[in-house]
C-alpha cells in the first residue's frame, strides 16, 4: 500500500478522469499529494491534517474558521462538499468539529475507492459518487451550514456550477446565516470571476472575494476564492486581498450573470 507501512513510493492508478498519482512528500512521513494527469488536486499530511500545503486551501479553512466565529451557533453542523479529491478539508473540519455531519459529493468513484483503501479518514463521513450539481438540486432547504464548492474536471471548473441556476440551488440547500465557498481559478484579466462574481450576487446579497494580491490585479494566473452568504470579515494574509463591497463592483464592472444553457 503507498501510504501504509514502510514504502515510500508513488502509487499510480487509472481512474474515471485519468491517471491519478499519489506522491509523497519527502519532508514530512505521511504528506501525500494527488494529481489527476499531472496536475495537482489535493495534498493531505494524514498525521497532520491542519497542515495544508496549497495557498487557495489555507484561504478557504481560514474563511470558514472566520465564519464559525460569527456564526450564531459557531459550530457548523452540516458541511456539503462538493467535489472529493483526496478529502482534505474533510479531514480538517472533522478535526475542527468532530460532531459535524459531512456530506462529500465527488464526480469520479474510481478516485474515491482510491483514497478510500489508501488513506481512508480517520473519521466516519458521508461519500456519494455523482454529480455535484444534481445533488446539490435535491438536498433539503437550508440543510446547510456550510457549502464548499472545489470542483474541477483536469484544471476547469465544469460549467454547471458557474452559473445562476447553480447560485439559486446553492442558496435553496444553505442555511440564511450559513457561507458558501467557491474555489476559482482564473487568468488575466480575469473575465471568468467577474462573471462568476455577478452570478453569485443574483442569489446572494453579500458575496466576497479572497485571493493573493497578484492575482486580484489581474498579473498573473492563479485561485481566487469566492464567498457567499454570511461572508465573513477573513483577515487577509500580507499578501492577500479580500474584495467585497463597492471594491467588488468595481472589480466586476459590467458582468452580468451566466445563465443556464450559456456556453
Amino acid at each position: 500500500m503507498a501510504t501504509r507501512g514502510n514504502r515510500r513510493t508513488t502509487l499510480t492508478a487509472l481512474v474515471a478522469s485519468g491517471v491519478a498519482d499519489l506522491e509523497p512528500d519527502p519532508d514530512r512521513p505521511r504528506g501525500w499529494t494527488l494529481l489527476i494527469d499531472g496536475v495537482p488536486q489535493s495534498y493531505v499530511d494524514l498525521d497532520d491534517p491542519e497542515y495544508l500545503a496549497f495557498t487557495y486551501v489555507r484561504q478557504i479553512a481560514r474563511a470558514v474558521r472566520s465564519w464559525s466565529g460569527r456564526s450564531a451557533s459557531r459550530v457548523p453542523l452540516k458541511i456539503l462538499h462538493l467535489g472529493g479529491g483526496a478529502l482534505t478539508l474533510p479531514r480538517l473540519m472533522a478535526r475542527w468539529w468532530p460532531d459535524a455531519a459531512q456530506k462529500v459529493v465527488e464526480h469520479d468513484p474510481d478516485l474515491i475507492s482510491l483514497i478510500l483503501r489508501e488513506m481512508p479518514p480517520a473519521q466516519p463521513m458521508e461519500i456519494s459518487v455523482g454529480d455535484a450539481r444534481t445533488v446539490l438540486e435535491t438536498e433539503e432547504q437550508q440543510g446547510y451550514a456550510v457549502i464548499i464548492a472545489d470542483v474541477f474536471s483536469g484544471a476547469a471548473m465544469p460549467g454547471s456550477l458557474a452559473t445562476a441556476g447553480f447560485a439559486t440551488a446553492a442558496a435553496r440547500a444553505l442555511r440564511p446565516d450559513g457561507l458558501l465557498v467557491m474555489n476559482l481559478t482564473d487568468v488575466p484579466p480575469l473575465a471568468f470571476t467577474r462573471t462568476q462574481v455577478a452570478t453569485m450576487r443574483s442569489s446572494f446579497d453579500d458575496v466576497a472575494l479572497l485571493g493573493q494580491t497578484g492575482v486580484l490585479k489581474g498579473r498573473r494566473a492563479g485561485n481566487v476564492v469566492l464567498l457567499a452568504g454570511a461572508v465573513p470579515d477573513v483577515r487577509p494574509a500580507s499578501d492577500e486581498r479580500l474584495l467585497r463591497s463597492g471594491e467588488l463592483v468595481v472589480f466586476s464592472g459590467g458582468a452580468r450573470p451566466r445563465p443556464d444553457g450559456s456556453a
